[in-house]
């Protein structure tokens, strides 16, 4: 059942980064250049090794990790009006990325007694 839960919970950590790096690309859509968005979006790639192979330490680092990306779409639902529904998206699947890097964290840790 642990182990279960591990997993899915690993899949959805893999979905969501996959959606914020795909809503990251998707700022050229609203005026910003494509090698920004690359720019912004190639940190990510540095824990998907870990993020993959269900390494806590990974997970515990790529949470913190989140919260610049967390900022920046937050900053843009309430300055840029042209694209809020972009950092709608982008601040929902930051956020999302950010609970389940945490909730791998909590299904996956030992009991000790």
């Amino acid at each position: 059942m642990k182990l279960a839960a591990e997993s899915a919970v690993r899949v959805l950590t893999l979905a969501f980064w996959g959606l914020l790096i795909g809503s990251l690309l998707a700022w050229t859509l609203v005026g910003y250049s494509w090698l920004l968005c690359v720019g912004v979006a190639l940190p990510l790639l540095a824990p998907l090794r870990g993020l993959i192979r269900g390494r806590r330490y990974t997970y515990a680092w790529s949470s913190l990790f989140a919260i610049p990306y967390l900022t920046f779409a937050l900053c843009e639902l309430l300055a840029n009006p042209r694209a809020r529904w972009l950092a709608a998206l982008t601040l929902m699947s930051g956020f999302a990325w950010f609970c389940t890097m945490i909730a791998f964290l909590r299904v996956s840790r030992s009991h000790r007694e």
